[in-house]
Order: structure tokens, then C-alpha cells, then sequence
């Protein structure tokens, strides 16, 4: 019985001290300050250089980032950003297409892009010690990539078939598409990223090759390498290929600025589908306002985890919703939206739904949220950063997109401003921001597929007040 009690005693003792390590380890990587181990340069041509040193393990990412993205584009020729980066890949003046994939897969890399809104992103992960490998590559295509007809024919109509797949049939992605587009409607967040059809269809080589030559120059991009080398090592041979690429003025990257939405807009979608679903969007500020990180902890009450007001009250409650989400981008360069999205329980219809999700937004609007819920919602917002950064992709990727909306010191903001956010602040941002007059609504109603039998109950849906 005593040596029972004896081990007992023991594993309490071991698991006390395995927690005070972990929290302890916790604690240290919390305040541990990212922007702390990042360097810049700015090259003589304008090309501004971020690398981050980590030791961690034997890996790097190098990424090239311009500003540009469906943002920059304009009326009559969207899309225009996205096709562009498929170009890149199709080659430049010393390496071919093959040439470049064969290099970096010999020499055990990985590579691939992103378009977003805001900027379109090129990056390499690769060993450590072979890090200047993707340098001479990516300084090649940044201004010597090369366009041809029968590419740009090719990529063209994969870009169009790309559309077709994610958007057309795909109702959800459909919905966002025109709630955004009803959102905006002077701002070029009004189109997607991928474009329209028919702007698509009318895009011509001229137009690639002169929205490259405006926008792939150094002084609209920047470099950013993570992982573990020395920079004193690295800088001069990033300085030896970029340096030699000509300097020119950046764009100008001013848009439109949206106009002050002065009343609800609603719109309703019909389409080939088996599930009614609505969207919300809420014209919100980004980054270079304090009132966004309110906004973070507010996506993180309504809908993050099991625990969320969403899935506690919609999905298991009142049972009214089979999914429901709340989606808000913090580093959108311009203001964006804070979106609520949610997908009606079969038997239920979308002005119950509609009602239900109001109702949690009241909720935010009048009660003050409970110092337990509150911190639950910053802890999980802290944990999702910090573990985000075990990987140096994500360290740049961090960085990155808060150099695209202001500056990358700002990263180190993120976690004491989170913290800050109080029940009050709460209440009052949603009481600023997440009211009707200041949203758009959509509303998805399904149709058969034509010549088939629908393969779900009828959804009872009320469109009253819904205008197309």
C-alpha cells in the first residue's frame, strides 16, 4: 500500500514538473519576438531584402513577393495578375521551363505560387546549404521571363477551365464571388481574383506582357529568405544576381476607395445545388486599425472550435445550420470584409438561419462576453500563431503579408494587441461595424440539376426581402 501510494506520489511529481516545463517552454516562445531576428536591405534598384535567420533545422524558403494582384488590375481586362503568374513558369531568357523545375527537384527543392487581392508570391523550399540555388532563378524571371502565343493560348484556357471547376460549379465559391462583387462596387475588390469569363476570353499577349513589364521590376517586390544560413554570407550573393537588374520607378499602387455603404444590400443566387446557404459580408478595417485585432477575437468567439458560439447554438442547439463560419483577413491591404457563412439544416430554412445568426450577433452587440469565453478565444489565437511559425515558410509568409499592408515590424504587434482586447472592445466594435446598414447579404437557393430528381428533401426557403 505505501509503495503504491509511494509511485502515485511519483507520477503526480513527474506529470507537475512535464507541465511546469511545458508551460515554461510556452511562456519563453510567446514572448519570444520574431521581428527580433529579422535583418533588411534595400538594393541600389529598389529591391528590398528581408531575410530571418533560424537555426532550427537544416531547411530554407526563398520567396519573391510583388505587389500586385487583382487589386492593380482593371475594368474589362480581370485576371490578369493570376494568368501572369502562370506565365512565369513557362520559362526565361537563360533557364527554360524544364530547365528551372529540373534544377530545383535535382537539388531536392519544392516550388510553386500564389495570387491573392494584393500581391502575387513566388517561393522555393529547399535544403539550407543550397540556398543561393533558387537566387539566380528567380532574378532571371523577375525581368527576363519569356512570353509566347502558343504559352500563353495553353495557359489561358487552363486558367478558364480553372474558373469553371472552383467557381461555376461550385456554389459556395459562386456566392462569394457576388456577395464581394455586390459589396464592392467601386473598389477593385469588386472582381475575383481569377477574373471573369469573359474578361479571361479577351485577354491578349500584349496585355501579359505589358502588365509584367509594369509590375515585375524590383522596386515593386521583395525578397524574403527564412531559414538557417549566415547573413552575412547570403546578402552578397543576393546582392551579386539582383543588383544587376535595372532600376525603375514602382507603380503607383492607389485604387478607388469604396464609398461608405449606406444601406443593406441583398442579393439571391439560384443555381444547380443540393444545399441552401447564406453569406454576410461586413465592410471592416484591416491591419492599420486597432479595431482589427478586436475583430480577430470576434472570428474566434463566433466560430472557432466545437466550443463556438456557432457550432454551440446554431449546429447543436437550435439546430438550424449544418456549417457556419466567420472568415476575417486582418492583412487584406485595403479594408475588407468580415464574412459570416452558414449552410441550412435540411427541414430549415434560410430566414430562420438568417434570424439565428442575427441574434448571436445582438448577442456581441449587448452582453459582455465572459472573461472565460474571452480568454479562450485569445488563447486559441495565440496558440494558431505561435505554432504557425514552427515552420520558416509560415515565418515568411507572416512577415510577407504584413510588409504588403504596411510593414513587417508590425508582426510583433499581433500577439500584445490580442491580448489587449477587452469585453467592451467587443461590444463596441461590433456594435461599429456589424450592423445591417454596413453588410451584404446573399442567399443561395438551389435547382435540380437539369433532367434529374432532386436527391434531398425540399428545404422550405422564404425570399421575401431578397432582390437579384
Amino acid at each position: 500500500m505505501i509503495e503504491k501510494a509511494r509511485s502515485t506520489f511519483l507520477l503526480i511529481l513527474c506529470l507537475s514538473t512535464l507541465l511546469s516545463v511545458i508551460s515554461f517552454a510556452s511562456v519563453s516562445l510567446a514572448e519570444e519576438k520574431l521581428g527580433d531576428k529579422v535583418s533588411e536591405t534595400t538594393l541600389s534598384n529598389g529591391l528590398k531584402v528581408i531575410l530571418l535567420e533560424n537555426k532550427k533545422a537544416p531547411v530554407a524558403t526563398v520567396q519573391v513577393w510583388y505587389r500586385v494582384g487583382s487589386r492593380n488590375e482593371t475594368w474589362g481586362k480581370t485576371g490578369l495578375s493570376h494568368l501572369v503568374e502562370h506565365l512565369m513558369f513557362k520559362g526565361s531568357t537563360q533557364f527554360n521551363a524544364e530547365q528551372f523545375v529540373r534544377i530545383i527537384e535535382e537539388n531536392g527543392g519544392k516550388n510553386n505560387a500564389f495570387t491573392s487581392h494584393d500581391y502575387t508570391g513566388y517561393f522555393v523550399n529547399i535544403s539550407a546549404d543550397r540556398v543561393a540555388i533558387p537566387l539566380e532563378l528567380e532574378a532571371d524571371r523577375m525581368r527576363n521571363a519569356t512570353f509566347n502565343e502558343k504559352d500563353f493560348a495553353t495557359e489561358k484556357m487552363v486558367v478558364i477551365e480553372e474558373r469553371r471547376l472552383r467557381t461555376e460549379d461550385n456554389p459556395q465559391a459562386y456566392l462569394y464571388e457576388q456577395v464581394r462583387a455586390t459589396a464592392y462596387q467601386v473598389h477593385p475588390y469588386h472582381w475575383p481574383i481569377i477574373g471573369w469569363t469573359e474578361d479571361l476570353e479577351r485577354l491578349t499577349l500584349a496585355d501579359a506582357r505589358e502588365y509584367y513589364n509594369r509590375y515585375y521590376i524590383p522596386a515593386n517586390a521583395f525578397l524574403i529568405v527564412a531559414g538557417d544560413f549566415s547573413r552575412q554570407e547570403l546578402l552578397p550573393k543576393i546582392e551579386k544576381v539582383f543588383s544587376h537588374l535595372p532600376a525603375t520607378q514602382a507603380p503607383q499602387q492607389d485604387v478607388s476607395r469604396e464609398p461608405t455603404q449606406k444601406g443593406e444590400r441583398r442579393i439571391t443566387v439560384k443555381r444547380e445545388g443540393l444545399v441552401p446557404a447564406l453569406m454576410m459580408g461586413y465592410h471592416v478595417p484591416n491591419l492599420k486599425s486597432p479595431d482589427s485585432y478586436v475583430l480577430e477575437v470576434i472570428e474566434g468567439i463566433l466560430s472557432s472550435g466545437k466550443s463556438s458560439r456557432f457550432f454551440d447554438r446554431l449546429i447543436r442547439e437550435k439546430q438550424v445550420a449544418l456549417r457556419a463560419d466567420a472568415d476575417y483577413s486582418i492583412t487584406s491591404r485595403d479594408p475588407g470584409l468580415f464574412f459570416i457563412s452558414a449552410e441550412v439544416l435540411t427541414g430549415k430554412d434560410l430566414t430562420t438561419l438568417e434570424k439565428a445568426i442575427d441574434d448571436e450577433i445582438t448577442r456581441l452587440q449587448t452582453e459582455p462576453v465572459l472573461p472565460e469565453e474571452l480568454n479562450k478565444a485569445k488563447n486559441q489565437l495565440e496558440a494558431a500563431f505561435i505554432y504557425g511559425q514552427d515552420s520558416v515558410f509560415y515565418q515568411a509568409m507572416i512577415l510577407a503579408q504584413h510588409e504588403i499592408v504596411s510593414t513587417w515590424k508590425h508582426v510583433d504587434d499581433y500577439l500584445p494587441s490580442i491580448r489587449g482586447v477587452t469585453s467592451h472592445d467587443i461590444m463596441r466594435v461590433a456594435r461599429q461595424y456589424l450592423i445591417p446598414e454596413n453588410r451584404t447579404v446573399g442567399h443561395f437557393i438551389p435547382i435540380p440539376p437539369r433532367g434529374s430528381k432532386p436527391t434531398l428533401p425540399k428545404t422550405s426557403v422564404n425570399e421575401q426581402g431578397n432582390i437579384q
